[in-house]
């Protein structure tokens, strides 16, 4: 995949009602060039997917069939292709979070369920402000960086960085004592703003996203929530936000081991 081929990621992107845009795609691109696929049916393009690359963890995401391609083995192709790239390149486990259609596929090309997650909507409410929160600056990235490892047992730096680069002041962080305990990202969407990757321990999760909804206020808004976080499930349910859809984590490989309760927000190159 190329940047020539940003209008075919568009328009399946449009079909099948994801979030979504063309920055979106271009961060996919930037972080792994060669490692983001297009797959041609007779021809014609009709399907992409995507990897990223963490050290010895990989995700792959963005598996988009063209209507009209579907169900005649372009995804499993598509996705077999990107699994060799990734065995190429010495990944030990790649992860996804897949959807109810795509959760199958994953089975028959040995992924394995690791937990639920579930896509929650709705208008993003008034939000008291939370004092103990502020914005990011550049210095606070080495300890969000380390602090998203040890929650999500990945080295997800470089899209960390990107993250903070395309837009700074959305990056909030939570500090007591002197030290990170959470951050907080938004970004636009299509069809919302999306709220995540939020990391955090104990209860500074609570203030982070209700800042994010709070920032949000009067627009809509997705947030990405493990089933396993009861904090994070109480926040968004109160704040009138309401079920989607559901995600299964998956993996290949060895496990990782993270940490979902440190998890209020899940969002990064991880959509199956």
């Amino acid at each position: 995949m190329t940047v020539a081929d940003l209008s075919l990621g568009a328009t399946l992107t449009r079909q099948a009602g994801w979030n979504q845009i063309e920055s979106d795609w271009r961060r996919f691109m930037r972080m792994q060039p060669q490692g983001c696929f297009v797959a041609e049916l007779d021809g014609v393009p009709a399907a992409t997917t995507v990897t990223c690359i963490f050290g010895p963890v990989a995700w792959i995401a963005m598996v988009l069939v063209e209507i009209s391609a579907r169900r005649k083995g372009v995804a499993t192709a598509l996705l077999k292709h990107a699994l060799g790239f990734l065995d190429s390149q010495g990944v030990r486990t790649v992860r996804l979070d897949a959807t109810a259609a795509g959760r199958p596929v994953y089975e028959k090309l040995g992924f394995t369920a690791e937990y639920a997650l579930t896509r929650y909507e709705g208008i993003a409410p008034a939000m008291e402000a939370q004092p103990d929160v502020a914005a990011a600056d550049a210095s606070l990235l080495p300890e969000i960086v380390a602090l998203d490892r040890r929650a999500t047992g990945t080295h997800r730096e470089k899209m960390l960085l990107r993250l903070f680069e395309e837009s700074p002041e959305a990056v909030r962080v939570l500090r007591r004592g002197g030290r990170v305990e959470g951050f907080v990202t938004t970004r636009c969407g299509a069809n919302a703003s999306l709220i995540g990757p939020c990391i955090a321990v104990g209860d500074a999760g609570r203030s982070l996203l209700r800042d994010a909804l709070g920032r949000c206020s009067g627009g809509p808004v997705f947030v990405d929530v493990p089933r396993d976080n009861a904090g994070a499930l109480a926040v968004v349910e109160a704040s009138g936000l309401k079920p989607q859809r559901h995600f299964t984590r998956m993996y290949r490989g060895e496990r990782i081991v993270d940490s979902p309760p440190s998890i209020w927000a899940s969002s990064g190159p991880e959509k199956g």
